[in-house]
């Protein structure tokens, strides 16, 4: 399974490549924010700076809801680096632009998915990967790694090629069930990449093998 890091901090897309977990990054306009870059220009400029820093793929999402729009801003981010995914909603005039994409030889990310209905449509579609935001259906009482065990078997028995990326990842837990369940490729936040680390056991153990060590050392 790979590792995309959610995030358009490049101290933290750093510290995951210095750290050897990063396969590829998802962004979008709302993190961009968060890391105070505005500005459409700007914008394009930190996919850049993320796209060249970065071997495998980074996802640079559309604003535009209309199919015209969308291409029109999906070839824009295409052009950026090879390695740039376009990042689409799942919505009718989405759909269209993945269709659209894929026989370009552009490659997609369909976002905002949350039924094995969308996920079918965006595979048909040719969508290189498909993301179910796994926690905002827990958000509503349903279990989110549900979708992605049934995206799983569908895509199995039908042959489709599209890539499942678990997203709206919430904790090192959803992580683990991710992988349990058939994910691709999960995207997270640094942190929760970080929470696989942790083990009330291992720092227990840890101590105790440096408290002999000094014992048997002094």
């Amino acid at each position: 399974m790979q590792f995309f890091i959610d995030t358009a901090s490049i101290e933290q897309i750093q510290e995951a490549k210095d750290f050897g977990l990063m396969d590829g990054v998802t962004t979008n306009p709302s993190l961009m924010a968060k890391e105070g870059i505005t500005g459409q220009q700007n914008i394009l400029d930190h996919y850049k700076k993320i796209a060249d820093l970065v071997d495998g793929d980074v996802s640079a999402e559309v604003i535009s809801t209309d199919y015209e729009g969308i291409v029109r801003e999906g070839k824009a981010l295409a052009e950026i680096a090879p390695n740039i995914v376009v990042k689409v909603p799942m919505i009718k005039d989405g759909v269209k632009a993945i269709s659209h994409f894929t026989k370009e030889g552009i490659k997609t990310n369909c976002t905002l998915v949350f039924s094995p209905g969308q996920a079918i449509l965006a595979a048909k579609a040719g969508a290189t990967y498909v993301s179910p935001f796994i926690g905002r259906i827990d958000d509503i009482t349903w279990p989110g790694m549900d979708l992605i065990r049934d995206m799983a078997e569908i895509y199995a028995i039908q042959g489709f090629e599209t890539l499942i990326l678990a997203a709206s990842i919430r904790n090192a837990l959803h992580i683990v069930d991710a992988a349990k369940s058939g994910a691709d490729v999960v995207t997270s936040p640094l942190s929760a990449y970080m929470g696989l680390l942790k083990h009330p056991l291992t720092d227990i153990g840890l101590a105790k093998f440096l408290a002999d060590h000094e014992k048997a050392n002094s």
